[in-house]
């Protein structure tokens, strides 16, 4: 047999399997050693005895065992689901969610935990309970933002794809910053029943791949109709959409281009490889217009009201008496003293930094100043975007406004952190389809870093976001570098 192992894709990995050229054991084995030996501190939970038990039922079947990453926030009946929080330490999860069902239904093969920032809050993996990760492409530099340890072992080579979640773009952007594909569907598309999420009303699974083949048969495999989900939709047909849209030009397609994300907030060098990338869609026959968009300089404000808001009450679960790290309640005069000291114990610096906010935007006396007239600022996004949508098939720009930073560049400066949601917060808040799409690098201190666009599409049209996606990535042959070792 052949070996070929070197960041292999999905796509590939089955085709071989189902053709005798690679061995699903030792293929498996080969990524569990990988994992095992990270250096990047991407895992945090390797599960051998789910390997075990499951490789020979799952390696006859379609998918053969493709071993795959899954965010620690994501339930797995009977194995540790503690959103990397000290708060969490040790739960076991009684049941598991709905995506990670069906990934097991699709034979999927999961290899262990990915870490996270804790609860998924923050933006750079500088804020887990226990330790930060690296880039594989720059180990001085952090992988991105929630979901950059996933990012980060996918783009090690250390699985074919990992699955987690998003909040305001910490799957695009980690996804951006290792050079990989990061999809986030609409709001429905993919179950949230056990996924410990941050804001229930904007958060959402999401995928990361190596390509754009690999994100829709991973797409494929687990979104659909769930009724534990009140918000869920039913499925669509968007791989055999997908399959017809993957044509040699993109005659049949419309893009907007907003000028206010085009503009002095963004590095020379990525502004330069996006319209490069821009015009290569115009040689492909695409019909690309730059437009204005006012409404986005309002999008991370209302962010910033709206999430915190929800993780105060999100958090509020975390009381030390039903789940959880816990203490003896005799010790304290009184209920609201074992609450204090439990979250002040166990909770992060900046989870706690997001319940204060949410809790003042969320109080009497600055509910109507604050968080409900964020509520009708939503609308008003939502409904800018919906008109744009009734002229162009896809709005286009890029997924973050710098490269990755380096480590503990912008740890202490909260502000700073929180613009680079500014790209990719507009999709979360108006449920719309986005994927971030590699299209080159540029060097920084001799390494060559990515650069990337990306698409978002109208709400449950995944299929031509994904087929623009494939033209950008045939158009622009992008190599990924290869991982530097710690």
């Amino acid at each position: 047999m052949v070996y070929a192992w070197e960041d292999l894709t999905l796509t590939a990995y089955i085709e071989w399997v189902s053709n005798w050229t690679l061995s699903v054991e030792e293929t498996v084995s080969h990524y569990m050693n990988k994992a095992k030996n990270d250096t990047y501190n991407g895992w945090i939970h390797m599960h051998d005895d789910y390997v075990s038990k499951h490789l020979a039922s799952f390696s006859d079947r379609l998918l053969h065992a493709a071993p795959i990453g899954i965010k620690d926030n994501i339930l797995t009946k009977w194995y540790t689901s503690t959103c990397w929080s000290k708060i969490l330490k040790w739960y076991v999860a009684p049941y598991s969610a709905t995506c990670f069902e069906k990934l097991e239904t699709a034979w999927w093969l999961m290899l262990g935990k990915v870490n996270m920032d804790e609860f998924a809050m923050w933006a750079s993996t500088e804020y887990s309970a226990y330790w930060n990760t690296l880039n594989p492409l720059d180990p001085t530099r952090v992988p991105g933002w929630s979901s950059g340890w996933s990012a980060s072992v996918v783009a090690a080579d250390q699985c074919l794809a990992a699955l987690g979640t998003e909040t305001w773009g910490s799957v695009r952007q980690p996804a951006a910053l290792c050079g990989l594909v990061g999809v986030k569907p609409s709001y429905g598309r993919i179950s949230r029943y056990g996924v410990q999420a941050m804001a229930a009303s904007i958060n959402q699974v999401w995928t990361m791949t190596k390509t754009v083949d690999d994100a829709v048969l991973l797409f494929d495999a687990i979104s659909g109709y769930d009724t534990k989900d009140a918000k869920s939709v039913q499925r669509n047909d968007a791989k055999q959409r997908y399959e017809q849209l993957k044509r040699p030009d993109l005659t049949w397609i419309k893009c907007a281009v907003p000028n206010q994300f085009m503009d002095d907030h963004l590095d020379p060098e990525i502004k330069a490889t996006c319209e490069q990338a821009i015009a290569g869609l115009k040689q492909l026959w695409a019909e690309v217009d730059y437009i204005d968009l006012p409404i986005l300089q309002y999008v991370v404000p209302t962010y910033y009201i709206i999430v915190p808001a929800e993780v105060s009450t999100d958090m509020a679960r975390f009381d030390g008496l039903r789940f959880g790290m816990q203490d003896d309640t005799n010790a304290k005069d009184h209920i609201y003293d074992y609450y204090e000291s439990i979250r002040k114990q166990w909770f992060g610096d900046e989870v706690k930094r997001r319940i204060i906010v949410g809790s003042y935007v969320l109080s009497a006396g600055h509910y109507d100043a604050y968080y409900h007239k964020a509520l009708h600022v939503v609308k008003k996004i939502k409904k800018e975007f919906s008109q744009v949508y009734k002229d162009y098939d896809a709005i286009i720009w890029p997924t973050t406004p710098s490269v990755a930073w380096k480590l503990w560049e912008k740890w202490d400066d909260p502000l700073q952190m929180y613009l680079e949601d500014i790209y990719t917060c507009a999709a979360n808040l108006t449920g719309v389809p986005a994927m971030s799409v590699p299209i080159g690098t540029i060097e920084k201190e001799w390494h060559a870093l990515p650069v990337w666009l990306q698409i978002m599409t109208d709400l449950r049209d995944e299929a031509t976001m994904f087929g623009i996606g494939k033209q950008l990535e045939n158009h622009i042959w992008f190599v990924r570098p290869k991982p530097i070792m710690k």
